[in-house]
């Protein structure tokens, strides 16, 4: 018997040291997780959980320190030193062959043959075999691309197993899962824990590592804070090691009061890059003083909408009325002057222009309009107080207005579009992902900047692939699947379950 394989602890890494020239991105972080056990990985952007990770994986290696699987020593050169050493790693965009069957994903690289020839039958029993010891449910026959992203992710995870993955990592594992799907993978991986394999989860979701983890390890800056057992602390506490202050976790606000529509669509109809059906006739309504919020899992007319109300397509027919006007098909900058503000999804490709200033960032929408400019030159000492009083009221960091936006956090990348955009008092605001990839204090930030706007009696129209952000800042929900709003759930009546079978195409019932 070797007792490094009976070994209860199945990943130690100690004194974790890794550079990128000046940036110390782990600095003697220590890292254990036990066999047969869920630990989480918590940490704002940039804390270097991804980093660490990666190590572990293969795909970078150390400065300095130790790294032990089962007991044993290891360096890996690469991620199949790390597979055979027993890991496995689920990344957040997964890494399947669209037009290839599950069974062919899941074999791919290390396929059976019968002497020259690809033993498909033995590959797709194997598959069988998996699944079910795991309680995996796939279709082993079915293409990738005619299934959920939910069995998707299973197929990444038999994937693993199939290679022999006793430590599983899962990076960001819900972040495009109805609510439905999420539970199910929660069982998944007690199954898994339950049969011995230990599962490692980087996420931002203090709930979920409440729901499923039973110690979690706190990184901040590179630094190590501390391992905790997650039935000992609140997520309050979770959030305050991960940012090292206090959190508001939910957001007060008051009741709505709903005034005239600002934002009236009907019938839309829309084609996607592909130049397929997106939006097949959809209507909405947002009125001054609220926030609607539009839950649905990716692809289903998101995109789309997003970016026919922001002027960057034109639906095939329909209408857009803005503030009592139609705008169906205007351009982006006739639609910005008919008071529509959009927060994008992509900060760095749509929200800012890199290279520039923070104060000529804030100024790209009127740097022909006074008192910015005039006779075509511009007005430095205006452009300098209008950023200066921007980057105080949304608190971007470092003040210093010519600082280069690319070089800032993402965080305050986002404080920064932010700020433009809601400085530019917009009737509407449309706010897509407004917080996606940020850790809990910018997302406080941005939460309360969303609930300010509607209160000061402007439109807010919130889409989002996160149902808990969804559920705490609307004041009405609205469902989309395959392009058209399927329902709409005050938020006072909203639930988890109610909004997943709308999402997932069902009917919520009461």
């Amino acid at each position: 018997m070797n007792l490094a394989e009976h070994s209860p602890i199945a990943v130690s890494m100690q004194g974790i040291v890794k550079r990128f020239g000046s940036l110390i991105a782990n600095d003697h972080v220590d890292l254990s997780v036990r066999r047969g056990e869920v630990h989480a990985l918590l940490g704002e952007n940039g804390a270097g959980k991804s980093t660490l990770m990666n190590m572990l994986y293969g795909l970078l290696h150390p400065d300095s320190g130790v790294i032990e699987v089962s007991g044993r020593p290891v360096k890996f050169s690469g991620p199949r030193d790390a597979i055979a050493a027993g890991i496995g790693m689920v990344h957040q965009h997964f890494m399947l062959v669209a037009p290839f069957t599950v069974t062919e994903n899941i074999v791919l690289g290390t396929e059976p043959t019968n002497g020259p020839a690809l033993d498909l039958k033995r590959a797709r029993a194997d598959v069988m075999e998996i699944s079910a010891r795991y309680s995996l449910a796939v279709d082993p026959d079915a293409r990738i691309q005619d299934i959920s992203v939910g069995m998707q992710q299973r197929v990444e995870i038999i994937k693993a197993l199939y290679r022999g993955a006793d430590i599983l990592i899962l990076d960001e594992p819900t972040a495009v899962l109805t609510p439905q799907e999420i539970d199910e993978l929660m069982g998944i991986i007690s199954g898994l824990c339950g049969q011995g394999k230990s599962v490692i989860i980087i996420t931002h979701k203090l709930m979920e590592i409440k729901k499923c983890a039973q110690r979690c390890t706190v990184i901040r800056r590179g630094h190590m804070v501390g391992t905790v057992d997650v039935a000992d602390v609140s997520e309050a506490q979770l959030a305050e090691m991960m940012v090292g202050r206090t959190v508001m976790m939910q957001q007060n606000k008051g009741p709505a009061s709903p005034g005239e529509p600002v934002l009236t669509i009907r019938g839309l109809h829309a084609l996607d890059a592909r130049r397929l059906p997106a939006l097949r006739g959809l209507s909405l309504d947002v009125h001054r003083g609220e926030i609607v919020g539009i839950a649905g899992v990716d692809g289903n007319g998101q995109k789309e909408l997003c970016e026919l109300l922001a002027g960057l397509i034109a639906p095939t027919s329909g209408n857009v009325i803005l503030s009592g006007k139609d705008v169906t098909r205007r351009a982006p900058w006739q639609m910005i002057d008919a008071g529509m503000g959009c927060i994008p999804q992509d900060r760095q490709r749509r929200g800012l222009v890199l290279p520039f200033t923070v104060a000529d960032n804030f100024i790209l929408e009127k740097r022909k309009q006074a008192p910015f400019s005039k006779r075509g030159l511009l007005n430095q000492t205006a452009i300098r107080e209008h950023a200066e009083f921007l980057v105080e009221h949304f608190d971007v960091r470092p003040r210093d207005v010519n600082h280069i936006a690319g070089q800032l956090s993402g965080g305050n990348q986002q404080k920064a579009v932010i700020a433009r955009i809601i400085g530019n008092d917009p009737r509407l605001l449309l706010a897509v992902q407004p917080t996606r990839g940020l850790d809990v204090g910018a997302i406080e930030f941005v939460h309360k900047a969303l609930i300010a706007q509607r209160d000061v009696r402007r439109a807010v129209l919130l889409v989002s692939l996160d149902l808990d952000e969804i559920m705490s800042l609307s004041d009405r929900i609205l469902v989309i699947y395959e392009g058209v709003i399927v329902g709409e759930v005050a938020a006072r009546d909203a639930n988890a379950h109610k909004l997943g079978l709308m999402m997932a195409g069902g009917r919520a019932h009461a």
